[in-house]
């Protein structure tokens, strides 16, 4: 049993929720993280083991564990999962052509790209010449007709770039090729309705009563970046988005569930999702087998990210997490997202965290922030494990 909210100090935010016994040390640092905000920041962190949700802790004015918010590129894990339940199907191949699904794609030189260089970030496909708009960012379906005709940024397998906003969209296309449905309405029918969990890749309108907007780390209109013409305005349309608060913040993207960063959650939901795939979460088996995790969260990319230019690693449309949080093993897989969430499952571990925020952060304050609950989260695993 979790015990119940308490209060971390006369003048301090209110810690609501509670933690299974042994985890309190997690709790005591989810309160250090509400104390360090500057500004007034939605937070929820969950966790489950073995599909038993161990942590259930949220504050801010005005949120509780069901308040949902734009998550961002945490999506990016629904999406994948989405392509990995289809590989271990049978239903696609890793290494089949993406043209073979999709024809349209084998123009201007992507003839060759396979599904793994693509959900390894390889296949060059960051965006478009003329940088798409925020009203085309939200939909997937446009993003995939016009990508379909752009030359790739370099060629294809021999470097890799985060497609930081198109991935899913490139992805969701050959899932609809092969199946006849949408990436969101596999993700709707077969992991969200399923195990009722709060994960949107379409909020319906009837939700939009629970959504707490994104806000930008300090207020006011943010600077329009100078650096049209790169790859990460190509990837990221810094032109049209100076600030990438705005974009989950659109109906329309909500609406639409644009898969790449479009999705919205609550840390119950995402950690939902990361304990089905992983098992035990309704006494129901994994979604997914050993193998095809291990597939999955196996490095494909490594080095020094195209767009970036930083030092990145990727596995199969997830991120490899193991060094930017050593307590994790290298079984581990999920992804980030702007705002400062972290989703992943560890099965070493039996673990499924999600940490989710509202309000952006300067600098790299929300990597210290997951740093400090992820080393109490295995800590406290390690010390109650039966």
């Amino acid at each position: 049993m979790l015990t119940s909210e308490r209060e971390t100090g006369n003048e301090e935010p209110t810690v609501h929720g509670g933690v299974r016994a042994g985890f309190e040390g997690v709790r005591e640092a989810f309160a250090q993280v509400v104390r360090d905000q500057p500004r007034p920041t939605g937070l929820q962190l969950a966790v489950y083991r073995d599909g038993e949700r161990l942590v259930d802790l949220w504050a801010g004015a005005g949120v509780d564990a069901d308040t949902l918010t734009g998550v961002f590129s945490v999506s990016k894990g629904a999406a994948h999962l989405v392509v990995a339940m289809l590989v271990q199907d049978g239903v696609l191949d890793l290494d089949r052509a993406v043209a073979a699904y999709w024809p349209e794609f084998g123009q201007a030189g992507k003839d060759r790209v396979t599904l793994r260089q693509l959900l390894a970030h390889q296949a060059g496909v960051i965006g478009v010449d003329d940088v798409f708009t925020v009203e085309e960012l939200a939909d997937d379906r446009l993003l995939a007709e016009r990508l379909a005709a752009q030359a790739p940024y370099w060629e294809p397998g021999t470097a890799f770039g985060y497609h930081g906003l198109v991935i899913a969209a490139l992805t969701g296309e050959v899932v609809r090729r092969a199946t006849g449905r949408s990436l969101q309405d596999w993700w709707e029918h077969r992991v969200r309705r399923p195990y009722g969990i709060d994960f949107y890749l379409g909020l319906p309108e009837e939700l939009e009563p629970r959504y707490l907007p994104v806000e930008p780390a300090v207020p006011g209109p943010a600077e329009v970046p100078q650096d049209t013409g790169t790859l990460l305005d190509i990837a990221f349309s810094t032109r049209h988005i100076p600030d990438l608060s705005v974009f989950p913040n659109s109906r329309r993207t909500r609406a639409l569930g644009q898969g790449s960063a479009g999705g919205v959650a609550s840390a119950r939901g995402v950690a939902g999702a990361y304990a089905a795939v992983t098992g035990g979460l309704d006494d129901r088996p994994a979604l997914l087998t050993p193998d095809t995790m291990e597939t999955f969260s196996r490095t494909h990319s490594e080095g020094i990210d195209r767009v970036g230019g930083a030092e990145s690693r990727f596995a199969l449309g997830f991120q490899v997490l193991d060094r930017r949080y050593p307590a994790l093993g290298p079984d581990t897989f999920g992804h980030g997202g702007a705002a400062g969430a972290l989703a992943f499952a560890s099965p070493r571990l039996g673990l499924a965290y999600a940490y989710v925020r509202n309000r952006f952060a300067l600098g790299d304050s929300t990597e210290k922030e997951n740093t400090r609950l992820v080393e109490e989260v295995v800590g406290a695993a390690a010390r109650t494990r039966p």
